[in-house]
């Protein structure tokens, strides 16, 4: 009969963080091949350790979930939109990055599985999915709103007076109003139509 060695956070967290980097750096375009496997074993050692180590263990894994947004998306994400010249550019930056996004989020989940059905629904915290998706409505949305909002404006009242704009590109905006509420159309109605 085994027994699950028992890891500490810093040495599992360097696993896990080692093999998001490579995610992160796909996403950003730089070919590069990360073990999900690992993630979902690392995280599995972690969170289902015994007492006292799980719960600590558990929520310190949670904690620097939740950093890996947040710093990927002040370092990166958000800086990319912002440094685009024109607003076009901008927007379609804003598009991809929130695609890309979703890709991380969708992932993640499904590598920190097990801390999501045990550890988050335990101690009530808001789901992995939650936590993603909040990071970039908090970091980016926010931030480039407004300034979303009154392009696409632009844009549509341009096509009114009879300029050809990229439909497509209004359209995946708008989206992104639609989708940051997490199937709520509270942003969409506050942040955009509203304006509109």
């Amino acid at each position: 009969m085994g027994t699950t060695k028992i890891i500490e956070l810093e040495e599992g967290w360097g696993i896990i963080q080692n093999e998001i980097t490579k995610m992160i750096n796909t996403l950003e375009g730089v070919p590069d091949s990360p073990d999900y496997g690992s993630i979902y074993s690392t995280v599995y050692t972690l969170c289902q350790q015994k007492p006292p180590h799980y719960e600590a263990e558990s929520e310190g894994v949670y904690t620097r979930y939740e950093g890996v947004y947040n710093d990927y998306l002040t370092s990166k994400v958000l800086p990319a939109i912002q440094e685009k010249n024109d607003d076009v550019s901008m927007l379609q930056e804003f598009v991809k990055r929130w695609a890309n996004h979703k890709v991380m989020v969708s992932k993640l989940c499904r590598y920190f599985n097990y801390m999501d059905r045990y550890f988050v629904l335990r101690m009530k915290l808001p789901c992995l999915k939650d936590v993603g998706f909040g990071c970039f409505r908090k970091i980016v949305y926010e931030k480039m709103k407004m300034k979303a909002r009154n392009t696409v404006i632009a844009l549509i009242n341009q096509e009114r007076e009879g300029t050809e704009i990229d439909k497509t590109l209004v359209k995946d905006v708008l989206e992104v109003f639609v989708e940051i509420g997490n199937e709520k159309l509270d942003y969409y109605v506050n942040d955009f139509e509203t304006a509109f």
